[in-house]
């Protein structure tokens, strides 16, 4: 069995990783702020990025931002022994860090699919991730098994990296300007006096209905939990970049301007919270 290697075991990665070690994948792990106790039953915990690049053919990387993964891709590409011929980056790390990474990789004989991931911390837990993934089809389809025990959606969404960065950046930048929104039409009905519950049930079954007022509202804001598991900081990192690849394209930015400077305002004040905390920083009450 091919020795498959993981590395970073965050918020993300650990229940990735142990959705492979559950499926019997023979797993390979490491985590630089602590691999021994992040790391999922089943799986054999690495001291350092080369000993799990010494001895896996695949290697999955779920880091925290561009600067990381690069850093993590020039140890992989220098070091010796390795044996690691194809990494998949499950990280949001925006366009110009993949191509980037790209080219660090190309320049070792490295194949590197630009491979991120939505579906929060829920979703990786229970495999129901969606994958949007760049590269050859060839090193798509070599790992569509573990990636199958990671996510419920699969899409090849181009051959170039930078592809799947430009498909999960405009995905999160719909999911903070959905979240932003409804907060502030939340608020509104409030303050009319309409409950929260009623406003939810309507938005439901009406053309309001998104995955704010469907998910996050339903579960995490109602109930008072604020626990979606994605903070602040890292939607407010994903708005910027994703209006910095506008910028560079020259697309319209009408509503994306301003959608950023909410999330850049909310990660000066809170931004190690839970990202469902824009309903507060708006003026909402509950959980206030």
């Amino acid at each position: 069995m091919e020795t498959i290697g993981f590395v970073g075991l965050g918020a993300m990665g650990k229940p990735m990783a142990g959705r492979l070690a559950q499926a019997g994948l023979k797993l390979i792990v490491h985590d630089k702020a602590g691999t021994a106790e992040r790391a999922p039953a089943g799986a054999r915990a690495a001291g350092s990025v080369g000993e799990v690049v010494a001895d896996a053919e695949t290697l999955f990387l779920s880091l925290p931002d561009g600067k990381v993964v690069e850093a993590v891709a020039r140890a992989i590409a220098a070091a010796k022994p390795r044996k690691t011929n194809l990494v998949v980056d499950l990280s949001t790390i925006g366009l110009e860090a993949a191509g980037k990474t790209a080219a660090i990789f190309s320049g070792a004989g490295i194949a590197y699919l630009d491979a991120p991931v939505s579906g929060g911390v829920a979703g990786a837990s229970k495999g129901t991730l969606a994958v949007m993934a760049a590269g050859s089809k060839a090193d798509f389809a070599r790992v569509e098994a573990p990636l199958k025990a990671m996510a419920k959606n699969l899409f090849h969404v181009g051959e170039t990296p930078g592809q799947g960065q430009a498909m999960k950046l405009l995905n999160n930048f719909l999911s903070a300007t959905a979240m932003a929104a409804t907060s502030e039409a939340v608020i509104f009905g409030e303050s009319q006096g309409l409950d929260m519950g009623t406003i939810l049930s309507v938005l439901n079954v009406s053309t309001g209905q998104n995955t704010a007022s469907s998910d996050k509202f339903v579960n995490r804001i109602l109930t008072g939990t604020f626990n979606a598991g994605f903070t602040v900081h890292l939607m407010a990192k994903d708005v910027g970049l994703y209006r910095n690849a506008v910028e560079g394209a020259g697309t319209a930015a009408k509503v994306g301007e301003p959608v950023s400077a909410v999330w850049r305002e909310l990660d000066d004040k809170m931004g190690a919270e839970d990202f469902t905390r824009v309903y507060t920083h708006l003026g909402g009450k509950r959980g206030a």
